[in-house]
């Protein structure tokens, strides 16, 4: 799995703007086959920074109602990544 492919987009939620500014954590979905070290040497190619932990959750996909028809989401993976002191990720570089 190429490295580019498992990094599928940033988490931006409240949560994770006080984890990003308190604990130097950024949040990632990834791909649910990507495993902690292929995660992180993503993220250090990627961003340029260097990764002192990984930590992952298996997120379950809720059940939807539409009247009668019901459904479910897709089942993904989240990542949340502790960077080393000093180092930052910023995705909104001109706001």
């Amino acid at each position: 799995m190429k490295e580019t492919d498992i990094i599928i987009r940033p988490l931006m939620t409240e949560k994770t703007n006080v984890q990003k500014e308190l604990y130097n954590q950024v949040s990632f979905e990834v791909d649910r086959r990507a495993n902690r070290i292929e995660i992180k040497r993503a993220v250090e190619q990627a961003f340029k920074v260097h990764v002192a932990s990984v930590r992952t959750q298996q997120m379950l996909g809720k059940t939807t109602q539409r009247g009668r028809i019901r459904g479910k989401k897709r089942d993904w993976k989240k990542a949340i990544v502790r960077l080393r002191p000093g180092e930052r990720i910023d995705f909104f570089e001109g706001a």
